[in-house]
């Protein structure tokens, strides 16, 4: 494993995004989920990414249990302001103070632990004042609740306005070659102010592995059956991009999930892919991608072959879009 930064915290190159362990991308199955967090950490990963809202709080209790024990060897990330009830999607966004006092709390104790390693701000509330939220997200960290603040999904702007109140260690929002957003001056401002970007979907839901069969119908638990780069005339556009991927990978000698990744990390030193998944074999394919070194001359002819804006459909249906680039 290779390993970067998070405010003071060495941090693994790639982490692990836990959330569709518990909810989201079909059938869950915990015991395989706990085989494949405790392979994870056997290879060197040291950062596991959750929230209190995956599974309403089930995630974070699976990753509870897996910590018993290890909790001095790893750096957990969990979030807090998106508000949902059990078994909908929908929801509604609050970052009150009352209600991060009330969620810290909740989260500590499902995790098992006495300090959030990284708190973010999941989506921002346009409601509240920033500062405000911020100020008692500091006030948290005083209190050793907390060893570092994040944002999730923001602006170059908002970034900047909540770090003159406290230091913002990691922004995270999604990344990959088919959602290039960040590079709107997002990652500028990070490599600028030193916080660390932790790239979400940095393979693109699965889609960019290669591995998504059009032919086979998604489960009707799985978000993706509603997400708009899914369906219809956008998954057909969208399957050339993976055709892409596939094909500079076999240039390369790598997977096409390697080769995602590896791009990603070839960003700059400040960017984590946080890649998720429940299954072992995929995991360890994915961590491979750290020994994937792209030159800079393939890094440019990457992105240049996915260029900017080539995914057709936008990232989430009109409800995930609620708080995103706040």
């Amino acid at each position: 494993m290779k390993y970067r930064t998070i405010a003071n915290m060495r941090v693994s190159a790639l982490g692990l995004g836990c959330m569709g362990m518990s909810e989201f991308y079909g059938a869950t199955d915990e015991a395989q989920s706990l085989r494949t967090l405790e392979a994870a950490y056997d290879a060197g990963v040291t950062l596991f990414d959750t929230a209190e809202s995956y599974g309403n709080g089930d995630n974070e209790r699976l990753l509870g249990r897996f910590l018993a024990g290890r909790r001095a060897d790893v750096r957990v990330a969990t979030k807090f302001g998106i508000v949902r009830e059990a078994g909908r999607y929908e929801r509604r966004i609050d970052n009150s103070p009352a209600y991060i006092r009330q969620a810290v709390e909740g989260s500590l104790s499902r995790l098992g632990t006495d300090t959030i390693d990284l708190y973010y701000v999941h989506r921002i509330d346009p409601g509240a004042a920033l500062e405000d939220t911020i100020g008692t997200l500091a006030g948290l960290v005083d209190a050793g609740k907390v060893r570092a603040i994040g944002l999730c999904e923001v602006t170059p702007a908002t970034l900047r306005r909540a770090a003159a109140v406290h230091p913002i260690a990691a922004v995270q929002s999604e990344y990959s070659l088919w959602t290039r957003d960040p590079e709107d001056g997002m990652l500028a401002a990070c490599a600028e102010l030193g916080t660390a970007f932790c790239a979400y979907s940095p393979l693109g839901r699965g889609f960019l592995t290669g591995k998504f069969d059009s032919a086979t119908p998604l489960a009707p638990d799985d978000f993706r059956s509603f997400n708009p780069r899914f369906t219809g005339d956008n998954l057909q556009a969208n399957l050339k991009i993976a055709d892409t991927v596939r094909r500079l990978a076999a240039d390369k000698g790598c997977t096409p999930a390697q080769l995602a990744l590896a791009w990603l990390l070839a960003q700059g030193d400040h960017v984590i892919p946080i890649p998720g998944t429940k299954r072992e074999a995929y995991l360890r394919e994915n961590l491979g991608a750290v020994d994937v070194v792209l030159a800079p001359a393939e890094v440019a002819a990457i992105g240049a072959a996915l260029p900017r804006g080539i995914a057709a459909g936008q990232r989430y249906s009109d409800e995930g879009m609620k708080g995103l680039n706040a």
